[in-house]
């Protein structure tokens, strides 16, 4: 569990890093990195869209922390 913490943030940065690049420069890194489509790139995207999930499942948990407050669900 806790490489999934450590890993998380720095995929998910490169995702949003990524995306900003697409949406203002039509700008694949990844792509142009691994190859567009390639097993790796597809891989990378995959795993950006995990880390994502992850963070989108630990937000209750982490508003709690941080507030004290139950989040609603």
């Amino acid at each position: 569990m806790k490489y999934l913490k450590a890993a998380a943030p720095i995929l998910v940065t490169i995702g949003a890093l990524n995306w900003g690049l697409v949406g203002s420069a039509r700008f694949d890194a990844v792509a142009r990195l691994t190859g567009n489509m390639s097993a790796i790139s597809r891989a990378i995207y995959g795993l950006v869209g995990l880390s994502g999930l992850y963070f989108l499942a630990t937000i209750p948990r982490q508003v709690k922390e941080e507030t004290g407050v139950k989040a609603a669900a």
